[in-house]
């Protein structure tokens, strides 16, 4: 691992430099069915006048938009040229373990990985970041991360903006502090510089119109209280993994890190106006990483915690500047949005109770580490082995003095309960985050569809990523049905022939004249990759196995539309 020149430690942070607005960068866009992506170091200018250190995806901070569309196979080459071993997450979006992208699945410097799944998301803004075990929060904050915004026929019908960078905007918020260098300082309590897609005093030149906005909250720990200026009313329309069955009037929404929402706001009428979001962080209880006590008591505190002004105060976001409208303006709110129907929680297989406490008790309980269940993520441990197409409640109940954002992959879920109460309108949706307040239980069902893989494991963890890193994790297989192989769910359009199968040195994998065969990989069954073969590009080839031993093998053969998961017989 490479000495990284961000510094980590308790120092305090530099703010801006100057208090004038500067224009909110927005991401650029990749869209089709292939996407070469590259991490590497680099470096990035927040502060006129000084370079910061990086890492980048295709950028110098913060990597393109993926544009996809529900229904459509994607093939990405992502290539690692950092100096660090990293991964790629792609947060919220449901693929096979192997694909996801969790700390199992590593890609060293100077190679490449080569994720390919069929897009079976509805529409909404997903997001993709390192994962790599103990790492993060140093990866993720230094840049390496984008957004993933999927489209779909139901969204398409609806009479909502949808022109990127026009009348629909992402906003990525995140807290940072800076060195006097102006050098990324992580694991900090000063995080009291404010940027949005990188840029910080951001400022957008809005239409007085309707406008969306697709909001992440990106920070490592801070949880916002999002609102606009004056409290004029907004409307929100989506949570992480799709829209909401109608628009849901707000003044105030609660964003905890990894958590997206998408939200209207009608500009009509008001050109010429500055109006700021805010975060009314003065609102906040107590227990929750933003408000003025981080703790439930007094006596629970974070050192540096209290020095840092937006802790427990209102405070700027960014800053929109209304101007004239667009050609073809939507100036209207709809009514109605999407269907959602929740599993019903008698329909569900199994319940498990998940429950959040500190590692150590007393006044410093609050400063972690935090324990999922007793125990600290253990890479070779698998916490639950759940079956193919499961309804599941999971329960979590939170026994230590702070919130906690709890994030599972692979699947998108529905909040059934909050403390015993239903959840409001806004939280009614699918989502892969939620925030656990401290003291309290929060419950909801989902299933597990489509991928079974019991060497291959997806986790679930807090998305404040210093827990994370310190092992509040957990991890999980999808077990398959007797009968049915691995990688047999994903599709059965096509029987790929593998002969001979029991096999003595060469076996033959072929495909129909209209499929080609793109990447294969050979595991034994301890799930060690022995052989690789890239660039195939043939509906036929010969994999000679000779050098190998006797035993059971793993062909996973990745094509130009799908992934399939064979096992071969190697007899000497």
């Amino acid at each position: 691992m490479r000495k990284t020149s961000v510094i980590i430690g308790f120092l305090i942070c530099v703010g801006s430099i100057s208090k004038g607005q500067n224009l909110l960068a927005i991401p650029d866009t990749l869209s089709g069915s292939n996407f070469n992506l590259n991490i590497y170091d680099t470096t990035h200018v927040f502060y006129a006048g000084y370079t910061t250190n990086t890492f980048g995806v295709n950028a110098s901070y913060l990597g393109p938009t993926l544009f996809l569309n529900k229904g459509d196979s994607i093939n990405i080459n992502l290539s690692n040229k950092l100096m660090d071993t990293t991964t790629i997450h792609w947060h919220g979006m449901h693929v096979s373990a192997k694909n996801d992208g969790g700390p199992r699945i590593s890609i060293p410097p100077n190679t490449s990985w080569y994720p390919r799944f069929k897009v079976r998301d509805n529409a909404a803004m997903y997001w993709y970041h390192p994962h790599l075990h103990m790492m993060t929060n140093l990866h993720a904050s230094l840049g390496a991360a984008g957004l993933v915004i999927v489209r779909d026929t139901i969204e398409r019908a609806l009479n909502l903006p949808r022109r990127y960078g026009v009348d629909d905007f992402p906003l990525v918020i995140q807290s940072k502090c800076f060195d006097a260098g102006k050098q990324i300082v992580i694991n900090n309590p000063y995080d009291s510089v404010m940027m949005v897609n990188g840029t910080i005093n951001a400022s957008l030149p809005t239409p007085a119109q309707t406008i969306r906005f697709r909001l992440l909250n990106a920070s490592s720990e801070r949880v916002y209280n999002l609102g606009f200026q004056g409290n004029l009313a907004f409307y929100q329309i989506g949570t992480d993994g799709g829209l909401l069955n109608a628009p849901v009037s707000l003044t105030r929404l609660r964003l905890a890190p990894g958590e997206r929402a998408e939200i209207l706001i009608d500009f009509t009428g008001k050109i010429g106006q500055t109006l700021n979001l805010m975060s009314f962080a003065s609102e906040f209880p107590n227990a929750i990483y933003g408000a003025s006590q981080p703790g439930m008591g007094a006596g629970q505190v974070i050192p540096g915690y209290t020095s840092n002004t937006l802790n427990g105060s209102n405070f700027k976001i960014m800053t929109f500047n209304i101007v004239a409208q667009t050609v073809l303006p939507v100036t209207t709110i709809p009514s109605t949005l999407v269907i959602n129907s929740p599993w019903s929680i008698g329909s569900a297989n199994a319940v498990r109770t998940l429950t959040f406490s500190p590692q150590t008790m007393g006044p410093t309980a609050i400063q972690g580490p935090f324990l999922i269940n007793g125990a600290s993520f253990d890479m070779n441990v698998v916490n639950y082995s759940i079956p193919l197409n499961n309804i599941e409640l999971w329960s979590l109940t939170n026994q230590s003095p702070i919130a906690h954002p709890f994030h599972i992959h692979d699947v998108q879920f529905y909040i059934t309960e909050i403390n015993g109460a239903a959840p409001p309108a806004n939280m009614a949706g699918r989502k892969d985050v939620v925030l656990v307040p401290a003291g309290q239980t929060v419950k909801f069902i989902t299933k597990f569809l489509n991928f079974c893989d019991s060497k291959a494991t997806y986790v679930y963890h807090c998305h404040m990523l210093p827990h994370e890193d310190d092992g509040m994790m957990g991890q999980f297989v999808v077990t398959c049905p007797a009968g049915v192989g691995i990688g047999e769910y994903e599709s059965k359009l096509r029987e790929v022939a593998i002969f001979p199968n029991p096999t003595e040195n060469k076996i033959t994998v072929r495909l129909n004249a209209d499929e080609t065969i793109e990447t294969i990989f050979l595991y034994d069954y301890s799930g060690n990759k022995i052989i690789e073969k890239n660039n195939v590009h043939q509906s036929e080839m010969v994999l000679d196995l000779s050098a190998q031993s006797s035993g059971l093998y793993f062909l996973e053969i990745y094509t130009t539309g799908r992934i399939v998961t064979r096992k071969v017989n190697l007899l000497k």
